[in-house]
């Protein structure tokens, strides 16, 4: 039977329904909003394993191009591996909603929410997690919900829920938060330098929409919700748990606070070893040794957090807003355009930049209509930079955490008017212990700098954490540039970059519900003053850019009048591939006149230049041109002044004296000086060779 739900939204109504499609699925919801559509679904596996300590769910967000009414460009037609685009929407519904499924349901999950209709207005991010939200909902699975999702932006002066594509392009802040109707799970976004307290207006004005959509949802579970399949909890219990927590947590105790990542892990592993040996015989059996390695777990979840809490005493000895040792160089490598070094504690960035012509732009064919980027950031993340053997592969976490990076430097970036260079940014990460993302956005500031990108102003990126002693939050302690350790036992992670005025790029994951926002107000607080001593430190090293490399595409560019384009390009672009074949350069030509020339050298780029300027400009009488003979015949010889400009030297005009014949002056390819004496009405071009050589003394 088929169930509907309905919320009027601004001028649109928002429709979730069911019954109709997916119906083998646990959980299928059709949601609309405008033109915009989403298929959500949600299926679970048949086998069950017990004692699993964590979600195995998947989130795989597709577009269809027939959504928006487009075939594939390319040789395939088919749509094909998931773009950076749908990676990002996966995470986005992902990171909200993984927290609130039950581990001890002990099953795989996989959700599929599928765009299948794009009006071009209505962005299918934010659908995509209502819809996902509905489909686990009113399934059989388990799961501490309902989630929803809403995008806020900042324009003006005031805050707009649900923007279209222009608002959001024209926005100061755009910001996409999630949650349940007790509080915030996630967030992120971007911003023009907006200051804290709008990023935590736009927070307010969020928490209604997202209570109204997980009431929404909950009245579609109540027409259509199934009965919950039942958890698969382990119901065994570690024996001997009070013995071994008697003789581990002493050991632990020493051992957690060592200095160093590495040193801490190898005590900790060599503590368990310990313990394991002296009940070796209890832990033959494969659930008594999973119960230990959790109980573990435990040991080092609450030793971490009540020393935090009772003596604001962090694992590596630090206080709760000191902030790592930092170090920056620059010019670390010889001939990439810009390069930096960027330490902080054991995490590490070598960011290299490289400048690249107009021809060098990331291209996007995508069903939002096909677009084109000159500023590209790449994050890898090796797994030497953990001290462990793996496959060098670009993952989900890749592009995210590349993306953070972008969005925080890409307000600072200078536009292509400014600055005509297509810009990538790659952060290869050398170490990480926390916040490599953040790491990212500081070396990639310095590179751009190093490489001499005029940067609008400096960026600087942190990571903060919170501790807390539970929902009343009696305790609680915000932490500064947090460790690897910290983010995975603490509450929430919270990376905030900006320049000294105001944030640029954010991003937030909390794991306990109802942050206060007296609570995120002192955290962005802290994060600026943070972000404020990493600026400090990162300007001592370079604080504006330095001279374009020598290795760099030279570029220059002008502007010339519209209806002489199409004497610049020629006919099947016949004079601008002339003038790149002559001058080794590329040439760029925009709609609105705009022509850009990068060359190897600058001689040849001015040369270019010159050569466009001539071709654009309308010959004037009186002026002598270095010519090319390009065919003679026996009335005279037919002279190229410019590219794809001819005019015509007649034999009267060869020489004082009576000429013959042409050739005996003149031969196909010679070049020539000759003087323009006029423009007949009809256009045509009459030069003169004895008139040109006259006029310099020859």
């Amino acid at each position: 039977m088929v169930q509907r739900v309905t919320k009027k939204i601004g001028d649109s109504e928002l429709i979730l329904e069911t019954g109709k499609i997916g119906k083998q699925a646990n959980g299928c919801v059709y949601a609309q909003y405008g033109g915009t559509a989403i298929i959500a679904t949600i299926c679970a596996s048949s086998e069950v394993k017990e004692g699993l300590d964590f979600v195995p769910v998947t989130v795989d967000y597709n577009e269809k191009f027939y959504a928006a009414g487009k075939i594939p460009g390319g040789f395939v037609k088919r749509e094909g591996r998931p773009k950076d685009k749908e990676i990002l929407v996966s995470r986005l519904i992902d990171r909200p909603m993984r927290p609130l499924f039950e581990p001890s349901f002990g099953r795989e999950l996989q959700i599929v929410p599928t765009c299948v209709s794009v009006d071009g207005v209505n962005p299918p991010d934010i659908l995509a997690v209502i819809a996902s939200s509905a489909a686990v909902t009113i399934s059989d699975i388990p799961f501490h919900g309902p989630v929803a999702g809403v995008r806020v932006i900042y324009i003006n002066g005031e805050y707009i829920l649900n923007p279209t594509y222009d608002q959001i392009e024209k926005a100061q802040l755009e910001i996409v938060v999630a949650g349940t109707k007790d509080g915030f799970t996630m967030v992120e976004g971007g911003a023009k330098e907006a200051t804290e307290d709008v990023m935590l207006g736009a927070l307010e004005k969020a928490q209604e929409f997202i209570r109204d959509m997980c009431v929404l949802q909950e009245e579609l579970q109540k027409l259509a919700g199934k009965e919950k399949l039942p958890l698969a909890p382990l119901n065994i219990k570690l024996d001997n748990e009070e013995a071994i927590k008697n003789e581990a947590i002493p050991l632990m105790q020493e051992a957690c606070f060592l200095k160093g990542k590495m040193a801490r892990s190898s005590a900790v592993k060599e503590v368990k070893a310990k313990v394991a040996a002296n009940h070796a015989e209890q832990l033959e059996d494969e659930t008594q040794k999973k119960l230990f390695d959790a109980l573990f777990d435990d040991i080092q979840y609450n030793l971490l957090r009540s020393s935090i809490l009772d003596k604001g005493l962090r694992i590596d000895g630090r206080g709760t807003e000191d902030i790592r040792p930092i170090t920056c160089e620059v010019n670390v490598l010889p001939r990439p355009h810009g390069s930096a070094l960027f330490t902080r504690g054991e995490t590490q960035s070598l960011a290299v930049t490289t400048l690249g012509t107009a021809m060098d732009e990331q291209v996007y064919d995508d069903i939002e209509g096909d677009r084109s980027e000159n500023f590209i950031l790449h994050y890898n993340f090796p797994p030497y930079s953990v001290g462990e053997v793996g496959k060098l592969t670009t993952g989900r976490r890749e592009i995210g955490h590349g993306n953070l990076a972008r969005r925080s430097l890409a307000p600072m970036i200078p536009s292509r008017e400014e600055f005509p260079y297509t810009i990538r940014v790659v952060s290869e990460i050398m170490e990480s212990n926390g916040s490599s993302s953040q790491a990212s956005t500081c070396g990639g500031c310095l590179s751009l700098l190093a490489a001499g990108v005029p940067m609008k102003k400096m960026v600087a990126g942190i990571a903060m954490g919170l501790i807390t002693d539970g929902p009343q939050y009696k305790k609680y302690a915000i932490l500064s540039d947090i460790l690897g350790e910290e983010d995975h036992l603490g509450d929430m992670d919270f990376k905030v970059a900006g320049t000294r005025d105001g944030i640029t790029g954010f991003q937030m994951d909390i794991k306990i519900a109802g942050v206060s926002m007296d609570i995120m107000k002192k955290a962005l607080d802290q994060a600026k003053r943070g972000r404020n001593h990493i600026l400090d430190i990162m300007e001592q090293c370079i604080n504006k850019p330095q001279p374009i490399s020598a290795y760099a595409p030279k570029i220059d560019s002008l502007k010339i009048p519209v209806d002489k384009i199409g004497a610049l390009i020629g006919p099947g672009g016949k004079n601008v591939k002339a003038l790149c074949s002559q001058y080794g350069v590329t040439i760029n030509t925009d709609d609105d006149g705009t022509v850009t020339i990068y060359g190897k050298t600058g001689k040849a780029t001015d040369a270019a230049k010159a050569a466009v300027k001539a071709i654009c400009e309308d010959p004037e009488p009186g002026t002598i041109y270095n010519g090319t003979v390009k065919r003679i015949m026996d009335f005279g010889a037919f002279v190229e002044i410019l590219p794809g400009k001819e005019g015509l030297c007649h034999i009267s005009k060869l020489s004082r004296s009576r000429v013959e014949k042409v050739t005996d002056v003149l031969k196909e390819g010679q070049q020539i000086p000759v003087k323009l004496l006029e423009v007949d009405k009809m256009g045509r071009l009459n030069l003169s060779y004895i008139d040109a050589l006259e006029a310099q003394g020859k």
